[in-house]
């Protein structure tokens, strides 16, 4: 199956920013959606939204960190559309500071949402497309995972981290199954707003505010990777405003 119309698409950290953006533009596009993410009460709302306009969602609260709710979403979409074509783990922590400020909970909460979230994923997703013969892994990077910064060591980590463990499932996929990681570089969400370094916090958001491209640009990405005829897999795409070093 190519293109986006009829796909089932389940996307974690679906209720704001790149989650919310690829919902909508995915729908609107005629896939059918499968939406998680721990703020349920915005899943409620981006589902009407969907449906008012003419869509397809279901959604189930989900924290990436557990992995029975990556199972239970999985298991939705079986139940709601008796398959699932595309996983977009999209849900992600940025709490970042310099190490000096040994945030270490905050370290332990990246490690499980940026990388135990993606392999959470793949657990839950991955046996259910072997037996259709067919899947889509889509994971949200960062461009932190090309270009380490201060204040940035530890989510950067997790992002190395992500794109090896994509690398590695691509080669292990076989003919059947294809594997795309998107990095965003600067993007209008409220990624600044999770540090609690109140000087990185200020720094990130100036940034932001200079030059971050919209959330849709990166849905766009993801889409491109969508739409693409089953024997083309993207591997890797990166996304920055223009402006960004």
């Amino acid at each position: 199956m190519s293109g986006i119309k009829g796909k089932v698409v389940a996307i974690t950290g679906a209720s704001s920013g790149i989650g919310e953006a690829t919902a909508l533009l995915l729908a609107e596009r005629g896939a059918r959606l499968v939406l998680g993410a721990r703020r349920s009460e915005r899943l409620v709302e981006l589902v009407a939204r969907i449906e008012k306009a003419g869509g397809t969602a279901v959604q189930i609260r989900t924290d990436v960190t557990r992995r029975d709710d990556l199972q239970a979403l999985v298991a939705l979409a079986g139940e709601a559309f008796g398959r699932l074509d595309v996983l977009v783990s999209n849900a992600g922590a940025g709490t970042i500071s310099p190490l000096d400020d040994l945030r270490v909970d905050e370290w332990d909460h990246m490690v499980d949402v940026n990388v135990k979230g993606v392999l959470h994923g793949i657990a839950a997703a991955l046996p259910v497309f072997r037996a259709q013969g067919t899947g889509h892994f889509i994971t949200t990077a960062s461009t932190a995972a090309f270009r380490i910064v201060p204040a940035m060591a530890v989510y950067a980590g997790t992002k190395f981290a992500v794109r090896a463990i994509c690398e590695g499932l691509r080669q292990e996929a076989g003919d059947s199954l294809r594997v795309t990681t998107v990095s965003p570089g600067a993007t209008a969400t409220d990624f600044a707003e999770a540090s609690t370094n109140s000087r990185v916090r200020a720094e990130i958001t100036k940034m932001r505010d200079a030059l971050a491209i919209p959330p849709d640009a990166i849905a766009r990405a993801i889409a491109f990777a969508i739409e693409q005829p089953a024997t083309v897999d993207v591997n890797e795409i990166v996304v920055r405003p223009t402006a960004q070093s």
